[in-house]
């Protein structure tokens, strides 16, 4: 699978693919995670402009998935990951987790963050199988509180919702993970 920079005429197919991603959760009795909008193109564009918006595409070059990260703290946090359903169960997704990964790590970064569903099966069992750990609260920057009030604003609270990280680097942290 081919990982490249997102480029600035493709962020409404990224659009599209969060919306066809999204439906899966209708499956899981979360019809309001399944309906939501997909990202401005407005802030995509700023992922875009920053180099951190990455698509996973097909042999024509075509996205098939994608993942937006920032970077807080001293980490990057995962902002979102979303996989053409179309291309999913085909280890797109965690390719995409190990190019940001091995991009955090060359930035200096000691972790990758993320927020997800903690019992959706693709959100936290899945990050959990690529490398992730759960997150006490009492683990949680200031940085990830803050994203943790965001959702929170935006209703996902409604259902449960973790906090990840994944260790970088190969230290001590990394190994009690299970890397």
């Amino acid at each position: 699978m081919r990982i490249r920079v997102a480029r600035v005429d493709e962020l409404p197919i990224l659009q599209d693919i969060e919306v066809a991603a999204g439906r899966c959760f209708r499956d899981v009795g979360m019809p309001e995670v399944a309906g939501d909008e997909p990202l401005p193109l407005a802030e995509l564009t700023r992922y875009q402009e920053a180099g951190t918006a990455w698509v996973a595409v097909d042999p024509a070059d075509r996205p098939v998935a994608y993942l937006i990260a920032v970077r807080i703290d001293a980490g990057v946090h995962v902002e979102q990951v979303s996989v053409h359903p179309g291309s999913a169960r085909q280890g797109v997704g965690r390719s995409l987790l190990d190019h940001a990964a091995a991009w955090a790590e060359a930035e200096g970064a000691p972790a990758l963050t993320l927020t997800t569903f903690e019992d959706v099966p693709w959100n936290a069992p899945y990050y959990v199988r690529c490398g992730f750990r759960r997150l006490a609260e009492a683990e949680l920057s200031p940085a990830l509180r803050a994203i943790r009030r965001r959702e929170a604003a935006h209703g996902l609270d409604r259902w449960p919702r973790v906090c990840m990280t994944r260790p970088l680097g190969g230290g001590s942290a990394a190994r009690d993970t299970g890397r």
